[in-house]
């Protein structure tokens, strides 16, 4: 009962936050049911369940899109490995993606384009990376997620499907 009164009050700032953030409706009761579940977890140790409520929805939000750049990148990150591993002849769906690929990264900077290629086609750690340009392992994989990250729009805009391959 306690909680059907909380959720009337906060309705309106909940919604807000979703709107906000962006949350694709599908994905937004999850994330309110989530909210819910923690909540009620942790009920005996909260002093304002309003002011938590919308703060633990609005963190709720942040990791959502973390999760979902994450899971962009990784996929990009295989795309990328088997791009460049060329253990076999390339069919014409990966010359296709294989020239896609190199024209997006002629778009890049020479130093991130070397990030890549130091990161991908030999395997170097962020750590190894660093030390051979001059950066640190923290900056080296802010910038290879920031260079994955463009290649993705570029790749996007080009037709290439994040799921795997040709839209």
């Amino acid at each position: 009962m306690e909680l059907e009164k909380l959720l009337d009050r906060c309705r309106s700032r909940l919604s807000r936050v979703l709107y906000r953030y962006r949350i694709p409706t599908q994905d937004a009761e999850d994330l309110l049911q989530e909210t819910f579940l923690i909540l009620v977890a942790k009920w005996e140790g909260i002093r304002s369940p309003e002011a938590w409520l919308v703060a633990t929805l609005r963190n709720r939000c942040i990791i959502y899109w973390r999760r979902r750049r994450t899971r962009i990148y990784d996929l990009m990150d295989d795309a990328m490995l088997e791009v460049l591993a060329q253990s076999e002849p390339p069919g014409q769906e990966q010359t296709e993606l294989r020239r896609d690929l190199a024209a997006a990264l002629e778009r890049l900077a020479p130093h991130h384009r070397q990030i890549l290629m130091l990161r991908y086609t030999y395997g170097c750690t962020s750590q190894e990376v660093g030390e051979q340009m001059g950066y640190g392992a923290g900056s080296v994989r802010k910038m290879t997620q920031r260079c994955l990250d463009r290649l993705t729009r570029d790749l996007h805009a080009a037709g290439f499907d994040a799921a795997g391959g040709e839209s």
